[in-house]
């Protein structure tokens, strides 16, 4: 057996399914085991013999082996695997998953298993798009699978978006931290997220559209690579992210307050969509609406400027990153708001983006600007981490 842990790959169907011959062989040289299990789709693009060849494995494909099921076999794979790894994720196997079905060998163990499991979606782009697959998507999410991918560009059908599978280096650097590999181990971050509300009267304040589901997927990223995190949340619906710690707040004074508590971290990554302005006066009973008067008029104060406050603090983290909601001229608005603030990165968003399940950005730093296509904001989420994690811990020879 050898010796850095042991891999269950469940090879799908799809032209893509070739990509797991090469992780197989890219896994074994980093000193992995890796036991396969055969789809009877992937079968049409894969054989059982080059996948023995460069396991050094039997392939398993059949739920119904007499010889493997008098010991149980599919309980057996599920659980003495550290982490089961799908790829390629064909539409089919998603939605199996998400359904709980298990209907041959793969699906068996999948629902048999009590280790984590990632998978490596790949299929034409509006399969990806489908409605059933965001819902079977963000279930899979839930329920704490691992996904990396699915990349965008050319795909085998001749279209182009996102469902390529993603390529076999960065599948190996998911895999590597599903088993236990940290890269923000021993850092510290600091995330906001949510929106604020700044009260009128007992009964209602000033606030915006802000879900927390992106600054909360950051969150749980930045906790999954080991980071310890400091999430101060404004209200939302979205549940505390699992090995987090969560200061709730309301206002955008107490999230300054509690921001300047969490200090000193290594990172601050401001994603909440704090109120620029407060009611000067709140009043103490509930504003009446009366025929005979006028609407009352507000008199805003400007509220303190939290990523300024935090890129400029005595205390300053090593790395500061604020996302700006813009309706128009994104870059150009995204590119003031980062020199305004003194913050090191800049996430540029549209604003139609908040509250929805998928987000676009243009991150700015100062070397300029890098496109990230739509995409869900768990996957937002994963590519931050993994670009804050070669700022804040680069290689020997890697350049920030």
């Amino acid at each position: 057996m050898l010796g850095r842990g042991r891999i269950l790959l469940i090879v799908g169907g799809g032209i893509a399914a070739y990509k797991s011959l090469e992780l197989i062989r890219r896994l074994r040289d980093r000193d992995y085991s890796v036991r396969t299990i055969l789809t009877r789709a992937g079968a049409e693009f894969v054989t059982k013999l080059s996948l023995s060849a460069l396991s050094e494995e039997r392939v398993y494909d059949d739920l119904f082996s007499l010889t493997d099921e008098q010991e149980m076999g599919h309980i057996r794979l599920s659980r003495e695997a550290d982490l089961i790894v799908v790829a390629p994720a064909t539409a089919d196997l998603m939605a199996k998953m998400a359904a709980g079905l298990a209907d041959d060998l793969a699906t068996t163990c999948l629902l048999a298993t009590d280790k984590p499991v990632l998978i490596a979606p790949s299929m034409n782009v509006m399969m990806w798009n489908h409605a059933a697959t965001r819902a079977n998507h963000a279930t899979l999410l839930e329920r704490g699978i691992g996904f990396v991918g699915p990349a965008s560009g050319d795909l085998a059908c001749g279209e182009v978006g996102f469902g390529r599978l993603s390529e076999v280096p960065e599948i190996i650097a998911a895999i590597e931290a599903a088993l236990g590999d940290k890269p923000l181990a021993g850092l510290k971050m600091l995330v906001t997220s949510g929106p604020t509300r700044e009260p009128i009267d007992p009964i209602r304040y000033l606030s915006n559209r802000s879900s927390g589901r992106q600054g909360h997927a950051i969150a749980a990223s930045l906790a999954r690579a080991g980071a310890e995190v400091r999430l101060i949340a404004g209200p939302t619906e979205q549940p505390d992210p699992p090995g987090v710690a969560v200061t709730h707040v309301e206002t955008a004074i107490q999230m300054l307050g509690a921001c300047e508590a969490a200090l000193p971290v290594d990172a601050a990554i401001c994603v909440a969509a704090v109120a620029d302005w407060r009611p000067a006066e709140v009043a103490e009973f509930k504003l009446k609406k009366r025929r005979d008067a006028s609407p009352p008029a507000l008199e805003l104060v400007e509220n303190p400027d939290i990523l300024a406050t935090l890129s400029r603090h005595a205390q300053r983290p090593r790395l500061v990153v604020g996302f700006a909601a813009e309706t128009d001229h994104l870059l150009e608005n995204g590119q003031a708001k980062r020199t305004a603030k003194g913050c090191d990165w800049i996430l540029a968003n549209p604003a139609a983006s908040i509250g929805s399940a998928e987000n676009t950005v243009d991150l700015i730093d100062a070397s300029g600007v890098e496109r990230w296509t739509a995409q869900s904001k768990e996957q937002i989420a994963q590519h931050l981490v993994q670009r804050i994690a070669r700022f804040l811990t680069p290689k020997e020879g890697q350049l920030r």
